[in-house]
């Protein structure tokens, strides 16, 4: 199992500068990080600064949350065939990637028994916080989500607000997100093994899921299929979930067909389409407080 974490926060909050000092630490502490980065022009500008030796997988030209979803799956289990001996993948987002929908992008039904996801971790710009009324309505709801869902947040550039203001700030995140410490960051300078220590001593795990976090924002869990099911009564069981449920993907083994079909859900919506090989019949749920949700 590869530990994976995902840096998530709004454009120019710092992600890439905790990218880049989080490496320095994992390489330092005798480990092997990989990264996957998200870049939502054409030109890799902030992949640049990432150090040679440290293997690289981007995408270009759009959100590994939509139109570079595909890519995204191809990318990752490139990484992980090609970099047998890698301990951490480190995952920057572009800022205007929805953190559900990052999630459910990196974490593919192909290789979820690969990788173990610790948790989001989001840069907030601590003096934009305090000037969010300012944004469009439209950006301001992407802004506050990347908070809300995040397990663990960086109140970064301190360094340009007063004391009294950073105690706003902080106040007003834990206030906001009540689930995520908040540590006040300049330049998202924070020890690795203090992020360790906090995703990972929320994370159980067990055979049957990989959960990021019990009672943490947003968390993910794997249902392995051993028989063939009827389509009818699995829908009625999707049916059957809390609306916390924001994304089912995977491939799920109905009587009366050769291979699992494909199925995806997204907030309500079902889809299904055959698949002409034979997939590990097994289904990702992302979405908040989903620990107890199983298939029977």
């Amino acid at each position: 199992m590869v530990d994976v974490y995902l840096f998530s926060g709004f454009l120019g909050s710092g992600k890439t500068s905790l990218l880049l000092n989080v490496i320095s630490q994992i390489k330092e502490s005798g480990r092997k990080p990989a990264v996957f980065m998200n870049e939502f022009g054409s030109l890799s500008i902030d992949s640049d600064a990432v150090e040679n030796g440290v293997p690289l997988k981007e995408v270009l030209d759009g959100c590994i949350c939509c139109t570079g979803s595909e890519q995204t799956e191809a990318q990752i289990q490139s990484l992980l065939e090609e970099n047998k001996d890698i301990d951490v993948i480190l995952i920057e987002t572009t800022g205007a990637a929805h953190p559900v929908e990052a999630l459910d992008a990196i974490y593919s039904p192909i290789f979820a028994d690969q990788l173990n996801i610790r948790g989001i971790i989001t840069v907030v710009d601590s003096k934009l916080w305090l000037d969010r009324s300012r944004l469009s309505p439209q950006i301001r709801a992407l802004y506050m989500e990347q908070i809300r869902h995040a397990h663990l947040l960086l109140a970064n550039k301190s360094d340009l607000l007063t004391e009294s203001e950073m105690a706003t700030v902080s106040m007003e995140l834990a206030n906001y997100n009540e689930a995520a410490p908040v540590v006040q960051t300049i330049g998202a300078k924070i020890a690795f093994s203090y992020i360790e220590k906090v995703l990972h001593s929320t994370k159980e795990k067990s055979d049957t899921s990989i959960i990021s976090g019990k009672g943490l924002p947003l968390s993910s869990k794997l249902i392995t299929f051993t028989e063939s099911v009827s389509r009818d009564d699995f829908e009625e069981w999707v049916k059957s979930l809390p609306e916390t449920v924001y994304r089912m993907k995977g491939y799920v083994p109905l009587e009366g067909s050769i291979n699992p079909h494909l199925f995806q859900y997204a907030y309500g919506m079902v889809s299904w389409l055959p698949e002409y090989v034979k997939m590990t019949p097994r289904l990702v749920i992302i979405g908040e407080g989903i620990d107890s949700i199983k298939y029977e």
